[in-house]
């Protein structure tokens, strides 16, 4: 049986055309005034009012069709003025009062909504769903209508005077057989939102439940975050302190759980509130920026100002950067006033070695002799009553020097905090969590809760197919058969594609993405000679500011949509896009049938590369391009150069072995 989210009451208002050209103006407009959850603005009922007007004239004589004014996307936050359900198409209409133009924006907007239905709601996906923008002072547009390979039409533009001609046009050309509008209505809504989206979301108080997948397939997320609740509210009722380690697949949704965490806790009791903090500075900077961004839009729709400045102070107090936090308890006794602490990326916190050399050379202060995990949980510790710490692990994630990765949490444990409870399930016993360590030796001495509510095992990342961080663990893996058989799963609903050519796959993501979905070229912090094919950034990570590349619009050429600021694992890793570059270079290669990873050594002459024996440094190689290649939602292509024989650092070799393995796991060249 399919579960999901079946939203009963999805509009502010939904009829037959009949019925609702023949109800009173003032009786619709009420309906949609008492089921505004928000502020309702003299502009908001001006442009409900001609909204009805231009419907009510348009629609009058059509009958037997349903409409619904201001229909809810919850995992975009917004709402479509208008759905039309009529002859068994699909037709959203966005309206813009007052505009005699057709812009861009609104064509992206109401196609954001088509795509949003398509992916996510059951009964939508094989059905024709028609855009259309309607600018209501606009001069008639010629429209030759075309639809894409989804079914989802190319946006339309109308006014107030040629709606009715538009859809008679349309019903000549695309008539279809007659929709079910009950079960359309109670259709399950499956939404799978970015991070930033998710982000915005629960932070305007949404709940997970609303914004997340929740299929058959999928290990809910809600399932993790009731897990969670019930060991908060027993350590709370105990007097215990509890630390509990959410894993995962990539992509399934760890942020996800603890940002749900934060917002449920954000505005509770003091002695419940809950703080998400993350090591990963270019999460919190997109997702800081995100919510400022948004909270500001909020407000001034509202009728207000307010100063981004200000609402990121406000921000602050629900995401925040780790070390911020951390220094502030380090030379004091001070207590925490959280009692929920939620650390996302865990696995990237410092060693020992690491944070004490940190703590010297950037703090002065000596005799420190705490990892990052230890001293994060002496933290908590300090709380006289009771207090959890959620961990959100990665496995095979770690991609720096001096990350500890999970095995330095249970460490910790063991040295100092032997009396705290231990929530965790099966999988982290997987040696991607382990690193070499076996499960007996880190939970010696320890009290630990086996709890399988605590694994998410489905990548929602990329939620066209769940197999494609499984794919990518075989092809790193040097698996050839099991990836072969990954891909084979994969193919039809996720496009992987490689080439040789940096400007067809630039041609590539611009021609995929649709609306405002966004794409960019993604690379190796360690590539060295991706400058030559006009991939310039990939090694200098001070060139771009993860807020305004994740963020900004495509025309910004500071935005990843413009294809020139190049991001790599760093700036990427717990963010994610629609589609992706990868570009290879020859600092990770296949070799004899093996991947083995290189740097490129200045101090040979002339400059050339040199292999990486260290084994900790290959398998953040490993993880590094892990990261790069998990971080599409809907597809990516890999760019792996073409080479030189006349540049030793670029030998054909070092490139066309590659290439050849990957199409060999069956990965269409183009």
């Amino acid at each position: 049986m399919k579960t999901g989210i079946i939203m009963t009451k999805r509009s502010f208002y939904s009829s037959t055309i009949e019925e609702f050209c023949d109800e009173d103006s003032y009786s619709i407009l009420g309906k949609l005034a008492d089921s505004n959850f928000f502020k309702l603005t003299e502009m908001q009922k001006y442009a409900w009012s001609e909204e009805i007007k231009i419907l009510k004239d348009q629609l009058r004589g059509i009958n037997d069709r349903k409409i619904m004014l201001e229909y809810t996307i919850p995992r975009m936050g917004k709402r479509v003025d208008t759905v039309l359900l009529y002859k068994g198409m699909v037709i959203l209409l966005e309206f813009k009062v007052g505009a005699a133009e057709y812009h861009k924006a609104t064509f992206d907007q109401v196609l954001d909504y088509a795509l949003d239905l398509k992916n996510f709601q059951s009964e939508c996906q094989k059905l024709t769903i028609v855009p259309i923008a309607v600018s209501t002072e606009a001069p008639d547009r010629y429209y030759e209508f075309s639809r894409y390979p989804d079914g989802i039409m190319h946006p339309i533009g109308s006014n107030r005077n040629n709606l009715r001609r538009v859809l008679a046009a349309l019903v000549s050309k695309y008539e279809q057989p007659k929709i079910d509008y009950s079960a359309w209505e109670r259709a399950v809504y499956m939404p799978t939102p970015t991070i930033v989206e998710a982000a915005q979301a629960l932070y305007r108080n949404h709940k997970v439940e609303e914004i997340s997948r929740s299929d058959a397939k999928v290990h809910n997320l809600t399932v993790t975050t009731e897990a969670i609740k019930r060991i908060i509210n027993y350590s709370k009722s105990s007097r215990r302190k509890s630390i509990v380690f959410v894993t995962g697949v990539p992509g399934a949704g760890k942020t996800l759980v603890g940002l749900n965490l934060a917002s449920e806790f954000h505005h509770n009791a003091m002695e419940e509130h809950a703080i998400f903090l993350s090591g990963n500075h270019p999460l919190v900077a997109v997702l800081q920026e995100a919510l400022a961004r948004d909270k500001v839009q909020q407000r001034l729709e509202d009728g207000h100002k307010l100063s981004k400045s200000a609402a990121k102070r406000e921000v602050r107090s629900f995401i925040q950067i780790i070390h911020t936090y951390r220094d502030e308890y380090v030379g004091n006794n001070h207590k925490p006033t959280e009692h929920v602490a939620i650390f996302d990326e865990a696995q990237r916190s410092w060693t020992k070695e690491e944070l004490v050399s940190f703590m010297e050379k950037k703090k002065g202060i000596r005799n420190f002799r705490y990892s990052e995990p230890e001293f994060l949980i002496s933290t908590m510790d300090r709380l006289k009553d009771w207090g959890v710490i959620v961990c959100l692990i990665g496995g095979g994630q770690e991609i720096n020097k001096g990350e500890a990765g999970m095995p330095e949490w249970f460490k910790s444990l063991q040295r100092s905090f032997p009396d705290w409870d231990v929530y965790t399930a099966e999988d982290i016993k997987a040696e991607e969590y382990l690193r070499g360590y076996s499960w007996e030796s880190l939970i010696s001495g320890l009290n630990v809760v086996i709890n399988n509510d605590l694994y998410l095992a489905t990548s929602m990342r990329s939620f066209r197919n769940e197999y494609v961080s499984t794919l990518i663990k075989y092809i790193l893996d040097n698996d050839l058969e099991a990836a072969r058989s990954a891909y084979a799963r994969v193919k039809d609903k996720y496009p992987i594609r490689i080439t040789r050519n940096l400007a067809i796959a630039k041609e590539w993501v611009q021609g995929m993405a649709r609306g405002t979905e966004r794409y960019g070229i993604l690379a190796s912090s360690n590539a060295a000679r991706l400058k030559p094919y006009g991939v310039v950034y990939a090694n200098d990570r001070s060139s771009i500011s993860p807020e305004k590349w994740f963020l900004n619009s495509r025309e910004d050429i500071r935005s990843s949509c413009f294809l020139e600021a190049v991001a790599s694992e760093f700036e990427t890793q717990g963010l994610e896009l629609d589609y992706t570059i990868v570009a290879l270079d020859a600092d990770f290669r296949i070799e004899n049938g093996k991947w083995v990873a290189y740097k490129m050594s200045m101090r040979k002459e002339p400059p050339d590369w040199s292999p990486i024996r260290k084994e900790e440094t290959v398998l953040f190689m490993k993880n590094a391009y892990r990261v790069l290649l998990t971080r599409a939602r809907q597809g990516f292509i890999i760019f792996v150069p073409e080479g030189s024989d006349t540049d030793i650092t670029r030998r054909h070799i070092n490139y066309d072995v590659t290439f050849e393995y990957l199409k060999a796991v069956g990965i269409p060249a183009i």
